[in-house]
Order: structure tokens, then C-alpha cells, then sequence
């Protein structure tokens, strides 16, 4: 994150100049310097890669200003650090002046150089930050602290001093955004004392010499006292809008071992008084406070943050004032990342933070009563009326919005919805779209759970999404990050330990106190990022406010936007019975995390009992126990079940290399193992193909011609499946690549964003990459649609290498209907003729391409060309039956209330909503005058499909009132 609360910069550049020196030592900003970095004793001291610089200047009494390369901090497009030899420096020269480097106006006053030092990854970085003065001329606010909070009894004084280099300057001191100053003087010891404060004050001091200008800022608050009163019933945490009077909203936070707290936003101008002092709710034990505001403009954007107090048993190292978000926030204002989101246009109509927060620090949350435009969307009734499909028929396409295409938004994913949609893929999960910390994240550096992270676009936009891929019949799947929160979270700020007092929580030992009620101070389990969310306080002040935000959380996006389910990330991290170095533990079976993740999931479900629960454990030892708990919890048909994660990147990339390979674990009798070649977190199937040892090394032709067979054998296994992003076309760079265009393992560069050749190139009309893209909707196509993949028996054989075998079936015996597929591979470089095992004689369809072998011995040859492969089936698929219906079959009445009946005989029927989404079946008619009870339908047209004795078929529309 960027740390933009500071001690005054020659004082931190003297503690800190073991790390940072300057040639020449005095810094003129019309002049070239070198700065030289020691990571000698620094987080960096033991990394070995690249080193960059996050570097920009102080402009006009404004630090981190004209970042180069970009505002995000996570970019990798910062300044390089060149390593002197092989010793702990590094160093960056900038030339030939600093107005020219960062791109600054030369009647602009540069003060400062501000720079962080970082990994490849950003996940190490200098502390704190540097600031490396510019000018001979500088100045130290001796009182109060530089950018300090200071909480002041009622009626108490003031005492300002601060002194400066090279003689007098102009000393001007402003209070609460007057533009005439409180008091000046022509000086070079200043001092001024403001008596008999009895309001919130902000400072800003501003000293002037000749065209050098520098800003200090600090402030006072008033301790307001013991302010309480009982909190209207009904409310929670967070905004609570008044349904019948939008001039209205009440204000919730949950704040225990806190003393008091003012809500400061631009409805008050962010100067609160005693009347924007929240009260403490009176009920027995409560640590909520209150705020009712009034006066609002219905459809006016405000901003608000807290300033939350602490004056009581205030922890060592914890600020005694953290001005903070709305933890339950669902839109936030960042004065880090806005700039460039406003900048690329992506959010239209977004209030920029300078405007609506000025002069503030950190993120504020957005506050709209009335018709809220930003929030406000028509769903369509393909949405109202969604079917999720079936668990077993679930084929998911796993999509990094960063990445997807080159805006980076949902309206690129709109855009390209017959990309999906003619892969034939029923589910789509989006990798976190929760506000994150930067523009260029995966989204797993959750900071803000219920807010959208802006960079993809507004929430019209991702609702849009939602909402057509609902009317092409696709589901759409969240991943969620509720293990851990990074260091912008409220939840971790409120709390913090901020040792070396810049504003943010220690890069070093706990981040924050034990008082936490929402974090762990040290992790409980091996694998954390970020910092570990407590979900077990059952105890203390508040209870367990975790579980109230994890579940307010999955209940928001449910609600609010309609999505179909959740995959839950990291779910090893859900207990607090191990610690962070014991990986044993974290891969034994925990009773609490079992426990817990079935109460998550049955929260889950009270939300939408048909919402989809997944949960990326990949558990080993007992935790696979749990998983298989977990695969039958609740399980009662279509409802209830969780899902799993289930990796196989190796198994399938030694298929397509030839070697020998066992790929039985793709999938589970439970029907609940999510089985994958490819994830965003393993190697590129293709890429270890082509650069590990194998028959396809160095030959994407090859590889590319075998990958319609491995989906033979991935696609064609009854259980759900999972493609991740542009694997359909053969994607054959590195998830290690950099944006250097280098590769970088060890994690070094999987974060880095990546380019976009199956766009920029034309995949799609590439023979050979569509001939992969068309041959996998085909086997999706067959695998979601036929009945036998759903509901049939499966075996494989792996006897021969490089060859495996997999049947599908439901009868073993000839019938009318599509009952039994098998699939023969050939991973070689020769042809392989191989009796084809046949279960029975006859005709024997292709199902690829639909034509027909008559089979007379059940061991007749078949011959299958290198890198090939066969999917035969005992009769056509109904995908390709045309010219079959039945003329027979009527339907009354029409329009129906609560049944309808077919005339004629028929043996099932299907109905669908108008946008194809299967809503009802029903099997095993035996009754010429069946009813069929419509009394669960919403009123609408709907298409009934009906099957008589022949399989032929009639479709008929149905008017429900």
C-alpha cells in the first residue's frame, strides 16, 4: 500500500540514511542525482530479484505526486533499481533534472523525492517510506508531530512551533479550509499558541522562501465525552437507509475497546462538530455507535469516513485517532487508485476523491439515498427466473477480468459474450471483483468485502454481466477472499499497531492489537496472506463480529447482484487450532473449520438454497477427510452439497506429453470435485508441454493438435469441470510471465498482467487454435446436454501410456437412446489401431462429427492418428436429431393456472423459460391424461418440450397466469 501519513521528510531521511544517500548529498531540483539504496537490514535484505523503485515527488506541499511509470503500486512499470556488483546497493539516476523526469511544471515547487523500494511482486517492500529532501532551503514542525491527530479536552490551548533553514521565512497559519490565515509571521523560529479550542481544528502551516513553498498539516479533536443513547431497532452495521424518508440515513459501527467517534464527510465539509459525534447504543454490553444523519439531497453523492478514538487503555503502539472507511462499505472513494480509474474513463460519472474528500487521507465511502444511479438496475426476467444448472452438468470458465481483454472491464466480458457462449460452458467465475488494494491486482488483497473494486467498472455494469449471461443460460460464480483482509481494511485499522507512527499498521511482528476482535494478531494456520480474520471469537465485546461481516458479505452480492454462488478461497484458513508454521496441522482434519465452513454454507443457502457453496481446499491427509464431509453435507438432490476445487494440472499435461498418467482423480463419486487441467494458480498445461521433457517439447503444433483429445478426456468425465482463461485456445506462454516478457519463477511474476494475443493475433481464426476452441464445445456441448454423462456409470483404463480409455454409460445393452460413449486417445506420435472393445455390435456413431460404423465384431479395429482421438456412442446424439418431431402431441389448457395436460402418449416432458433455461422435468409418465402441476411457475410463457415412446419430440408454448 501506499503510506502517505509521514514524519517530516529531513528527520526521516537522517534515520533512514543507512538505507538511502543521494549523490550529490544536497538534491536541487534543477539538477541530475543518483539515489543509492541499501536493502541491508530493510524486508528486501534477503530477496535477490528485481528491485523497483514506487517513485514520485512532493509538488506544491503534496507527497507521492507524478508517479512514474503508474499510480498503481502493484505495477511492475516502475523505475529499475540497477544492483551495484553483487552488493546490498542499488541504485536509479535520474537525469537530467527532476522537473523533466517526473514531468513536473517548472513554476511548480518540488520539495521532495518520495519512493518506496519493492520485489518483482510487490509483496516485500522498504519501511517506511523514503523522503529525500530537494533545496537547500528546509523547515521542522517541532509542534504538534507533522500530519498528527491530537485529542484535546474542551477549551484547551494550542502551542504551534516549528523553525527552518538559510534565515526568515513567511509563516502562515490556516484553520478549517479559510483561505485568511489564523496568524503569520516573518520568521525563522515560529510560535503561536490558538487558545480556548472548543472545535475540531485542521491545520495547515505553510512556510515560504523565495519560490519555495512547504505545507505541514495537523489537527485537533475535541473529546466530545460520554455520548450515548439507545439505538433504533432493526439497524446494522454500516448505512441504514430510511425506506420512507431519503433526506435520512443511520450510521453503524461496531467498535469495541473504542472511546468515542465523529463522522466527518462532505455533507459536513469533513470539519465535524459535537453533533457528528456518534452515540454509543445503551443496550447492556453494546460497543455499537449511532448516527442518524438528516438533511441529505435523495440522489446526491456524499462521502463519509470515521474518526475513531481511543483515549482509555489505549494499547502500546496503537494511534490513539485512525480515520477510517465503513468497513461494511459498498462503494469507497481512494485517494490511490481513483486518479487513474478516472483517468481511463471506466467509471463514468465517478466523484473524483479531490472534489468530494478534500484535503483528506485514505478511503471514504460513498453514501446515496434516494434513486441511487449507481446501484439502481432492471433485471430481466431470464435473471428473476433463473435455473442454475445441475452440480454434475457444471462446466465453469475461470475469468481474470484484469487480463480478459484490453480495458480490463465488464463491458469487455459484454462484449464478448458469443465467446462463452459458443463454448457452451454453463458457468462462468469471475476471480475477485471485491475492492482490492491498486488497479492491477487478482483480487485476493481484500480490503473492503462488500464494495466493488472500481477498475472493472460500475456495479450497472457488472449487474449487465450477470444479467445477460443469466439469458444465455450461464451461471455466474464470485471467488471470495474472507480468510484474510490487507492493510487499507478497516478491520485491521481500527486496531492497529503503528509503531513508527506512518499511518499504517507495522510491516514487521503483529499489525495489530490483541483487542482485534476481527483479526488475529499472528496467524493461526501455514498458509496466510495478508492478515489472518479471526472467525472463532465467540467471546468479548461484540461477540463474533467476523461472522457478522463474512455473512453480511455473502447474503450483499447474493442479494445485490444476483450472482449463482460462491467459490471460497484459502478454506485452510478458516481454523485457529494451528499456527503459522505448522503445515501438519493445517493438513489435518479441524473439527472448528469443519464446523464453521458448514454454518458459512448454511448461511449461504438461507440466502438462495440453490446458491452454489465451492471451496478451494485441495485437502491432503484429513483435510481431503473434510472435503468428503463437506462433498454430502446437506445434500438432498439438487440442493445443499459443496463443491471442491480438484487439481490436475500435472496428469494432464503428462498426457499431452505423452508420458504415462493416471487422471482418475478428476473426478469424485460425490459428483462435488470441480476437476481442472488448468487454474490460476498452476503452470499452463501447453507451456509445461512444450519445456518439459515429453514428445512435444519445443512443438506447439503438435501440442495443439493433441488438446481437443485431452478435452476428450476431461470434458467427456461425468462431474463438474473447469476451464481457465483462453486454455480453449491452446494459451501457451507462461503463468509466470512477466511483463518484461521475461519468465520468472518461484511466484516471481504470476501476478504481472498479461497480454491479450488471443484478441490482438485472432485466435479464432487461427485453424489450428479454433480447431480446439470448436472441437471442446462440441464435447461440452454433448457432455452438459446428454442424459447419459449426467446419470451414467463411468470406468477408465490406463494400460497403455499415452493412451488412455474412458467409458460412459447407462445400459449396457443396445436401446433407442444415446446410453452408452466411450473414448479412445492416442497421445503418440504414431497411429494406433486398437480393437475398439465395443459392448455391443451395430451401428456406432462418431460423435464429433456424426457419422456412422457398423460394427460386426466387438473387437473391430479402429485406427486413430497420432494425437487423435474417438468418442463413439451407440445411437446420434440428440444435438443433432433434426426433422423429429412428433405431430401427434397437444397441450390444454392454454393458458394454464395449475396444471396442464398432454394429449397423446408421451414418456417425459422439460419445460424451459423463454431464454432456454430447463425450469421443470418430469420422467416416467405413464398416464395418457397426466397432470402436470405448474403451481411453482411465476407467470409467464414458458416452452414445453415433450417426448413421445419414440423419442421424438414435440415443443409447444405455455402461457401460465
Amino acid at each position: 500500500m501506499k503510506n502517505l501519513l509521514f514524519f517530516l521528510a529531513f528527520v526521516l531521511f537522517t534515520k533512514a540514511n543507512a538505507q538511502v544517500t543521494t549523490s550529490p548529498t544536497t538534491v536541487l531540483a534543477e539538477q541530475p542525482v543518483t539515489i543509492t539504496f541499501n536493502k541491508t537490514g530493510t524486508e528486501l535484505a534477503p530477496y535477490t530479484g528485481i528491485i523497483y523503485a514506487y517513485i514520485g515527488v512532493t509538488v506544491n506541499g503534496v507527497r507521492f505526486q507524478n508517479i512514474k511509470g503508474s499510480s498503481d503500486f502493484a505495477s511492475p512499470l516502475h523505475p529499475q533499481m540497477t544492483q551495484v556488483g553483487t552488493s546490498s546497493n542499488y541504485t536509479l539516476t535520474i537525469t537530467p533534472d527532476l522537473y523533466t523526469y517526473f514531468g513536473v511544471p517548472t513554476n511548480s515547487s518540488i520539495t521532495e523525492i518520495c519512493v518506496v523500494f519493492r520485489s518483482a511482486d510487490a509483496s516485500l517492500q522498504s519501511r517506511p517510506d523514503y523522503f529525500v529532501p530537494v533545496g537547500a532551503f528546509q523547515y521542522n514542525l517541532t509542534a504538534p508531530a507533522l500530519n498528527s491527530n491530537n485529542i484535546i479536552s474542551s477549551g484547551s490551548n494550542v502551542t504551534v512551533t516549528a523553525n527552518n533553514t538559510n534565515g526568515s521565512a513567511n509563516y502562515q497559519l490556516f484553520v478549517n479550509g479559510s483561505t485568511t490565515p489564523l496568524n503569520t509571521q516573518n520568521t525563522s523560529n515560529y510560535s503561536f499558541v490558538d487558545t480556548n479550542v472548543t472545535v475540531n481544528k485542521n491545520y495547515v502551516l505553510r512556510i515560504t522562501q523565495g519560490n519555495t513553498t512547504f505545507t505541514a498539516r495537523f489537527s485537533v479533536i475535541i473529546n466530545p465525552g460520554n455520548l450515548t443513547g439507545a439505538m433504533p431497532s432493526g439497524l446494522v452495521d454500516g448505512i441504514n437507509y430510511n425506506p420512507s424518508d431519503p433526506t435520512k440515513a443511520t450510521l453503524v459501527l461496531n467498535a469495541p475497546f473504542k472511546s468515542f467517534i465523529y463522522v466527518a464527510g462532505s455533507f459536513n465539509n469533513w470539519q465535524p462538530t459535537s453533533a457528528f459525534a456518534m452515540k454509543r447504543d445503551t443496550a447492556s454490553g453494546s460497543t455499537k455507535y449511532w448516527l442518524e444523519l438528516t438533511g441529505l439531497t435523495p440522489g446526491q453523492i456524499y462521502a463519509y469516513q470515521y474518526w475513531v478514538c481511543d483515549v482509555v487503555n489505549l494499547p502500546v503502539g496503537s494511534p490513539a485517532i485512525v480515520k477510517t472507511a465503513d468497513p461494511f462499505s459498498t462503494l469507497v472513494l481512494s485517494p490511490f487508485d481513483d486518479p487513474e480509474i478516472q483517468s481511463l474513463g471506466v467509471f463514468p460519472n465517478l466523484p473524483a476523491y479531490s472534489a468530494i474528500a478534500p484535503g483528506q487521507e485514505r478511503e471514504v465511502t460513498v453514501l446515496q439515498t434516494g434513486p441511487n444511479n449507481l446501484f439502481s438496475y432492471n433485471w430481466s426476467s431470464a435473471t428473476t427466473n433463473f435455473v442454475k444448472p445441475k452440480k454434475k452438468d457444471l462446466v465453469f470458465y475461470e475469468v481474470l477480468i484484469r487480463d480478459f481483454d484490453a480495458t480490463r472491464t465488464y463491458q469487455d466480458l459484454i462484449n464478448r459474450i458469443d465467446y462463452f457462449k459458443n463454448l457452451k460452458i454453463n458457468a462462468i467465475k469471475l476471480m475477485p471483483v471485491m475492492e482490492f488494494e491498486g488497479n492491477m491486482s487478482w483480487g485476493y488483497n481484500t480490503v473492503f468485502h462488500m464494495a466493488l473494486d472500481k477498475r472493472y467498472g460500475p456495479p450497472v455494469k457488472l449487474k449487465e454481466f450477470v444479467d445477460l449471461c443469466h439469458q444465455n443460460g450461464i451461471a455466474v460464480i464470485l471467488d471470495i477472499a474472507l480468510n484474510h483482509v490487507f492493510g487499507r481494511s478497516p478491520l485491521e485499522r481500527m486496531w492497529m499497531l503503528d509503531s513508527d507512527n506512518d499511518g499504517w499498521a507495522n510491516g514487521t511482528g503483529p499489525r495489530t492489537t490483541t483487542e482485534n476482535p476481527y483479526v488475529n494478531q499472528v496467524a493461526l494456520h501455514s498458509y496466510n496472506v495478508g492478515s489472518d480474520l479471526n472467525h472463532f471469537r465467540e467471546t468479548g465485546p461484540g461477540g463474533n463480529l467476523t461472522n457478522t461481516y463474512a455473512i453480511r458479505t455473502i447474503q450483499y452480492w447474493i442479494n445485490e447482484f444476483k450472482i449463482d454462488g460462491y467459490r471460497w478461497d484459502l478454506t485452510k484458513g478458516f481454523t485457529n487450532q494451528c499456527t503459522s508454521m505448522d503445515e501438519g496441522c493445517t493438513n489435518g482434519y479441524r473439527t472448528d473449520r469443519v464446523a464453521k465452513m458448514k454454518w458459512y454454507a448454511d448461511n449461504q443457502w438461507a440466502a438462495d438454497p440453490l446458491s452454489l457453496v465451492i471451496f478451494e481446499h485441495l485437502g491432503t491427509g484429513g483435510s481431503a477427510q473434510e472435503e468428503v464431509e463437506w462433498a454430502s453435507y446437506n445434500r438432498v438432490g439438487n440442493q445443499g452439497g459443496i463443491m471442491q476445487w480438484r487439481k490436475m494440472t500435472d496428469p494432464y499435461a503428462n498426457l499431452l506429453k505423452g508420458n504415462a498418467t493416471n487422471l482418475a482423480a478428476v473426478t469424485d463419486p460425490s459428483d462435488r470435485m470441480i476437476g481442472y487441467a488448468e487454474s490460476h494458480d498452476e503452470e499452463r498445461v501447453v507451456y509445461k508441454a512444450l519445456n518439459e521433457a515429453g514428445q512435444t517439447v519445443g512443438n506447439l503444433d503438435k501440442v495443439l493438435q493433441r488438446l481437443p483429445a485431452m478435452g476428450s478426456v476431461l470434458f467427456m468425465v461425468p462431474g463438474p469441470k473447469m476451464i481457465w482463461h483462453f486454455g480453449a485456445l491452446g494459451w501457451d506462454e507462461s503463468l509466470f510471465l512477466c511483463s518484461n516478457g521475461n519468465v520468472q519463477f518461484n511466484d516471481g511474476c504470476k501476478l504481472d498482467t498479461k497480454p491479450q494475443p488471443q484478441w490482438a493475433e485472432n485466435w479464432l481464426q487461427n485453424p489450428a487454435r479454433a480447431n480446439v476452441y470448436n472441437q471442446w464445445a462440441r464435447q461440452i456441448d454433448l457432455r452438459i446436454k446428454e442424459d447419459v454423462f449426467e446419470n451414467g456409470q463411468f470406468a477408465w483404463n490406463f494400460s497403455q501410456v499415452g493412451r488412455p480409455r474412458l467409458d460412459v454409460w447407462t445400459s449396457t445393452s443396445p436401446t433407442s437412446s444415446l446410453s452408452y460413449v466411450f473414448v479412445l486417445t492416442n497421445f503418440s506420435d504414431s497411429t494406433y489401431d486398437v480393437p475398439g472393445g465395443f459392448p455391443f455390435t451395430g451401428n456406432w456413431v462418431n460423435l464429433m462429427d456424426n457419422t456412422t460404423l457398423n460394427v460386426t465384431n466387438q473387437n473391430q479395429n479402429v485406427s486413430i492418428e497420432p494425437g487423435g482421438y474417438r468418442i463413439f456412442g451407440n445411437q446420434q446424439s440428440t444435438l443433432d436429431i433434426v426433422n423429429n418431431e412428433s405431430r401427434s402431441l397437444t397441450l390444454y389448457p392454454n393458458p394454464a393456472n395449475n396444471y396442464f395436460v398432454i394429449e397423446g402418449e408421451i414418456s417425459k416432458a422439460e419445460i424451459y423459460s423463454v431464454t432456454g433455461q430447463l425450469v421443470k422435468s418430469f420422467d416416467g409418465i405413464n398416464a395418457t391424461d397426466y397432470q402436470f402441476d405448474i403451481n411453482d411457475l411465476t407467470k409467464g410463457v414458458y416452452l414445453v418440450k415433450a417426448f413421445d415412446s419414440q423419442n421424438r419430440t414435440k415443443t409447444m408454448k405455455l402461457i401460465k397466469q
